[in-house]
Order: structure tokens, then sequence, then C-alpha cells
């Protein structure tokens, strides 16, 4: 039943808030709900073995309402359901026009990242896939900044396309199955010949390629972030990305195992080229909301390259990292929107000094960039060192190659807290002061799930163990 619950309750709340028309009253609902599926979530991390729930949808199509909740699934509604509620009260001061509607998409946005993480039916995937994206397109375009429509609309062409692409490869599967049904399990046993998996690869790798996104398929992520209500970011960012690398791990590598020892090198090598290639543009970066999103597109290149050398240490290390990636870069993005909304602007070149104005929270930034440079004792070391563990079993000059970016991820992070935070202060932060209790309380938070995890990340492991068994032995 709790996997259930952590899609109703954001559901239904989200549809409440429609109707809801003080700003005080829809924000509390928001939260209040958020919460709600944050216990809920929490209970089913404290079940142990896989909660399921299952129930007639579209028998005749052979699809029905089939949720699982295993070590990986039960890892990513953590997530999800942990950052909604920080989003909520770390931006509680950012007022939005009819705040109703923003924070029922925002809840509506949740119930479909929650079933894109529990759904065992394929095309009850695909309903929550569309479920999550769909409130994000109105919440960009509505409460975005100046070029929001030109940039949803590129959002829109990019995941309308991938969208397409694996609907044909699902209808495709589902009529290779000898019952018509779209459960997982009649993915996992189907028996695909090499050449027909060398093909339908493509339509679903293609889909979650730009969901993640990798290279070539990232242009529309810097944009989109930069115009995005930085809430929305936040959940593009910390959330929405997992999304693409869930998928992948998840129904990908155990449906076409040929296909994926095929083209593992060539998307390794894309991977890579996109790790080096966005680290080397976040390094010239000038605004802090592109360079926090070009590190994202570098983090989770690593991701991809971890999940397609294609061994057990890869998986463990992506599934640990898609978690921790979330807690870091939310919180970073937490930062840049406090910086923005009391200065009101983002540029390193009109910032300086903010630790002289701000020292708790330049103590809170720091933590948080030791940890996206995956510091040993913060949490990013552990997931970090099991990928590049994996890239170098698989291939050493791939590795070589992949290790430049941490020097690179140290270069940008670290250049960017310098020139932000110290240095003498400039006439836009001479009378900057601390931010807001309820910033640093989330960002408090944040910092301990980080070093608690960096010391004893062996609960996070634990969780993964039987979802890598059941995707090697999908295989």
């Amino acid at each position: 039943m709790i996997p259930l619950l952590l899609i109703l309750i954001p559901l239904l709340g989200g549809l409440i808030n429609f109707f809801l028309k003080e700003e005080k009253t829809a924000k509390g609902w928001a939260l209040l709900i958020s919460l709600a599926t944050l216990a809920a979530s929490l209970a089913g991390i404290a079940q142990s073995g896989t909660l399921s729930f299952d129930a007639a949808w579209l028998p005749t199509l052979g699809s029905s309402f089939a949720l699982s909740a295993d070590g990986m699934a039960k890892m990513l509604t953590l997530l999800t359901a942990v950052s909604f509620p920080v989003i909520f009260i770390a931006t509680n001061k950012n007022n939005y026009k009819n705040t109703s509607a923003f924070y029922a998409l925002m809840l509506l946005s949740q119930a479909g990242l929650m079933g894109v993480f529990l759904s065992a039916d394929c095309l009850l995937f695909y309903f929550f896939w569309e479920l999550a994206l769909i409130p994000v397109y109105f919440l960009c375009s509505i409460w975005g900044g100046e070029r929001r429509i030109a940039v949803t609309f590129k959002f829109f062409i990019y995941t309308f396309i991938g969208s397409l692409l694996m609907l044909g490869g699902i209808l495709y599967l589902y009529f290779l199955t000898p019952d018509h049904s779209f459960a997982l399990k009649s993915f996992y046993h189907l028996h695909i010949s090499a050449k027909e998996q060398n093909f339908v690869f493509w339509l679903f790798f293609i889909a979650f390629a730009i969901k993640m996104p990798v290279f070539p398929f990232h242009t529309w992520q810097p944009d989109a972030y930069e115009q995005s209500p930085t809430a929305v970011t936040m959940v593009l960012s910390a959330v929405m990305v997992k999304m693409g690398i869930y998928a992948v791990v998840r129904w990908l590598i155990p449906i076409f195992p040929e296909a994926t020892a095929h083209f593992d090198n060539l998307v390794m090598v894309l991977a890579i080229i996109g790790m080096i290639y966005a680290s080397l543009i976040a390094i010239r970066q000038d605004d802090l909301k592109r360079l926090i999103a070009y590190s994202s597109i570098a983090h989770i290149g690593l991701m991809c390259a971890a999940i397609f050398a294609q061994n057990k240490v890869g998986l463990e290390g992506v599934m640990i990292q898609m978690f921790n990636h979330g807690v870091n870069v939310l919180g970073l993005w937490i930062v840049a929107d406090a910086i923005e909304q009391q200065l009101g602007t983002r540029k390193f070149s009109e910032l300086g000094g903010l630790a002289q104005k701000a020292p708790g929270l330049a103590i809170l930034l720091v933590i948080l960039a030791f940890a996206n440079i995956a510091l040993p004792l913060t949490n990013a070391f552990v997931g970090e060192f099991l990928m590049f563990n994996a890239v170098f079993q698989h291939n050493i000059w791939m590795a070589v190659f992949a290790g430049t970016s941490i020097i690179l991820a140290a270069v940008y992070t670290l250049n960017m807290v310098q020139k932000v935070f110290y240095g003498n202060t400039v006439p836009s932060t001479e009378h900057a002061i601390e931010a807001g209790s309820n910033t640093r309380a989330m960002l408090i938070v944040l910092v301990i799930v980080i070093i608690v995890l960096g010391v004893y990340p062996k609960p996070m492991i634990d969780l993964t163990n039987d979802t890598v068994s059941t995707i090697l032995a999908a295989r």
C-alpha cells in the first residue's frame, strides 16, 4: 500500500491546491502534503524487502497498475520525498503569481516522479513519465525568466521527440511478448535477436539520454536551468534527471543485454566527452546557475559511463550517487537562490566578499563544494570511487580521461567559492546579510546528510544490493 500512497498523496494534494486561493494557505498545504509524502517514504524504507502493489488498470491491453519498490526505487522515492519539503521551506519567501497553481503543479510533478520510480508496468511507466514532465512545461513557461517561452519550447521539442521514440520502442516490445503484456517481467524474459536489440536499443536510449542529459543531447539543460524558477530548477536537477539514469538501469540494461555490450564503448566515450566538455565550459562561466548546470552534466556523464562499464561495482556506485548527487546539487541551488533573492544577481563578476557578511552561509557552501568534488568523508566520495573503479576495470584509458574531470571539478567549484564568498566586498555585497533561518536550516539538514553518508555509507550500499542482483540476473 505504501507505493500507492507515495503517488496518491502528492497527486490528490496537488489537485486540492488548485482551489486554495490564499498564498499562505497554498504554501502551507503544499508543505504539509510534501511532509506526509516524506513520512510515507520513510515508512517504506523501514520495511525490509520489496514493497509492491498491483491492481487492474487496462486488462484488455495487458497493462496493470503495478508498482514495486525495491532498494533503488526506495532510495529514489526517498530523494524525491526529501527534496520537495526542503525546496518549499528554503524558497518560502519567493513570491510567485498565482501561488496555488504553482504549488499544485509542483506536487503533480512529484506524483509523476514517484510513479516513474515505482512502475513495474511499461505502459504505466510511460504514463508517469509524461505526468512528471507536463507540469514542468507550465511551471517553466509561466513562471520562468525573460527567455522562458523559447527555452520551454526547446525543452518540449527534445522531450517530445524522446517520448515518441520510447513509445515506439515500448509498442514494439509489447507485440513481441507472447501474451501481449506491458509487465516489466514480460519484457525481461523476451528473447530478442541481436539485430532487433541494436535497433530498439536506440529508441529507448535517446529518450533516456535526453532526460539525463548526456552529450550530445544536453543542449536544452543549461538554458532550462537558467530560465526556470529556482524551485523548478531544483526539481529538474536534483530529481528529474534521475529519471533517465534510473530508466537505463531498470529497463535498458536488462532488456537489451547484447545491444548494451555492443554499444557500451560508444556510449561511454560520449559520456566522457560530455564530462570533460561540460567541466571546461563550467570553468568559463560567470553565472552561478549555469555553472551548477554544467557541473550536473559532468556528474551525470560519469554515472552513464559507469552503468555501461557493466559490472556490479559500477551499478552500486551509480545507485548510491543518484541519491547523493541529488542532495549535493539541491544544496548548491539553495545557496544560489539565497544569493539571487537577496542581491539580485548571479554573476561572479558582480559578487565577492560574502563570507564577511554571511559567514554561516559561507561555511555551509564550503562543505557543499567539498561534496561536489567528492572529497573523502563526504557522501559523494564513495559513489564516485565505485564508479571510477568500474570504468577503470572496463578500460584504463577511459578511466584516465574520465579522471581529468576530478581536477576540472575542483577548479570550477573552488573558483566559484573564492569569487563569490572571499576577497573584498563589492558594491552589490556591501550591505548583504546572513541568509534567512529557513534557508540555513535546510542547508544544515543537507550538510548533516552529506557528512553522515560520507562517514557511514553502509546503509545505502545495503539498500542497493537486491536491485543490483536483480538487474544482473535479468541480463
